[in-house]
């Protein structure tokens, strides 16, 4: 698809960005150690903290095993990261858990992988968390009253583009979006932290934790999806997205990335729901739309303003970090033939992946268009189908220890650690199902299999419909973009 066209308009346009006695243009890695952590932090914490810890409550039945459930959310998210590092310095090429599955099971694992995060769970993550932030940053203009949808989605429309145009325009610019808005939401954090402490100073400040597991739900399903809304709430993406900076970053700031980052987010999500519980009684606490909302108005007066800023500036930083690691999963499939081979090529004067953020951003916006309600519903069922995929992932570095065991592993995680994580996925795919059975879980597993219906004849025959090559050219020309060099 416009291949001889592409290293033609390389070997013109090469020397823009190419070194001198290198005529490549490849993505740039300038994430560094400040910009790694920012990405992993960024991206795990959304608005969830802010306005939803009432959906792991009411699943746990007591703040006790709230919290509980929180912490081991961070756990998992922790070993999980153990096993990705492992995954991320073995294989180092962008895609995540494409490239994984691809490695270990063959290119059919690994356009399934593709074929529902492309088209659907990556531009869904991306949507959701710009109405998040569209909400938040027109309520100030109608006090009082609920801001029109169509005003809304216009404000969500704009973070899409704003922040697709800058992680098209440089690397640089987009690490530095992430580490202030990052900045931003941490210090509202630790805000919430300090004032929860203060309350719990005063009399009757520990009257909510005092038998905090009182009622505790016990029921095996339940408990589990509890669970799974923590890891759902962590910013409405995984803590495993992540893995995709690895490509990014210098070696030795990947993995301290990751150690650093899931723990201290995990530390401050369980101080944030302890600072809530000061102020808040469990009911009260489910009854609200929005908990930080609440416990800003009670806890900081007249400066209770903050935190929809807060909320706003932590929503977009998790927005720049999900297009981030979507536009480089899109960026791999392309490059290995499992998408359009538009998608794999670099901006010649910005070394970005332009055409795979643009795609992304494409999509996106057509899933605002929907009613919130019933897409945030969709995007709960992709979100278990997601889970089969990580569980494969873990599956994928046991499978990988014993075929390729003489492969170069920079990083070895301990073997338990990736089959706990494998069990653990299980669980919170089959919990689900258990506990609320419904078709929804059904459709999402047939469009997983509906990829097939485009694998065999796109990608395995290679019958490429003959308009793609003569599009291909044109865009590559309209966007100034051209093939990324051969792989090792």
């Amino acid at each position: 698809m416009g291949a001889d066209t592409g290293i033609r308009q390389r070997k013109k346009l090469g020397s823009i960005a190419g070194s001198d006695d290198k005529n490549v243009v490849e993505l740039k890695k300038e994430v560094g150690i400040i910009g790694a952590i920012s990405m992993v932090v960024g991206t795990m914490i959304g608005s969830g903290i802010f306005l939803s810890p009432a959906g792991i409550l009411a699943k746990a039945e007591s703040v006790g095993a709230s919290l509980c459930v929180w912490a081991g959310c961070g756990i998992l998210a922790t070993l999980s990261a153990l096993s990705y590092v492992e995954l991320g310095l073995l294989i180092r090429k962008s895609g995540g858990e494409y490239q994984y599955l691809k490695t270990a099971f063959g290119n059919v694992a690994g356009f399934l992988v593709i074929w529902t995060s492309v088209i659907v769970t990556k531009p869904s993550s991306f949507a959701i968390i710009s109405i998040g932030f569209a909400e938040y940053v027109t309520a100030p203009f109608y006090p009082g009253c609920t801001p029109p949808a169509t005003i809304q989605k216009c404000a969500a429309a704009f973070c899409i583009l704003l922040i697709t145009s800058i992680n098209c325009i440089n690397v640089k610019l987009a690490n530095f979006v992430q580490i202030f808005f990052t900045a931003a939401k941490l210090l509202i954090i630790v805000a919430i932290i300090i004032g929860g402490f203060v309350m719990m100073a005063r009399p009757g400040g520990t009257d909510n934790l005092v038998n905090a597991f009182e009622g505790s739900a016990t029921s095996f399903s339940a408990i589990a999806v509890a669970f799974y809304g923590g890891q759902h709430n962590r910013g409405n993406t995984k803590p495993t997205e992540v893995i995709n900076i690895s490509t990014y970053t210098p070696y030795k700031n990947f993995p301290l990335a990751l150690m650093i980052g899931i723990p201290l987010v995990t530390v401050c999500y369980v101080l944030v729901n302890i600072a809530y519980f000061t102020v808040m009684t469990p009911s009260e606490m489910l009854t609200s739309n929005a908990v930080a909302i609440t416990f800003g108005d009670r806890v900081f007066g007249a400066a209770s303003f903050v935190v929809p800023v807060a909320v706003a500036c932590s929503t977009f930083g998790a927005a720049n970090g999900s297009a981030f690691t979507a536009g480089r999963i899109t960026y791999a499939a392309g490059r290995n033939g499992h998408m359009l081979q538009i998608f794999s090529y670099i901006s010649v004067t910005k070394l970005t992946p332009s055409p795979a953020l643009i795609f992304n951003s494409f999509i996106a916006l057509i899933m605002i268009i929907p009613d919130a309600s019933s897409f945030s519903t969709l995007i709960d069922y992709f979100t278990f189908a997601s889970w089969i995929f990580y569980g494969a992932s873990f599956l994928s570095l046991i499978v990988l220890r014993y075929r390729k065991p003489n492969w170069e592993r920079p990083y070895k995680v301990f073997i338990l650690v990736p089959v706990i994580c494998f069990i653990a996925s299980l669980y919170l795919i089959v919990a689900p199902i258990i506990d609320e059975p419904q078709l929804a879980y059904l459709y999402a597993a047939i469009f997983i299999l509906a990829g097939l219906l485009f694998y065999f004849p796109l990608v395995h025959f290679k019958k490429v419909p003959a308009f793609m090559e003569p599009l291909s050219s044109f865009l590559q020309q309209v966007l100034e973009v051209v093939p990324p060099p051969d792989e090792d």
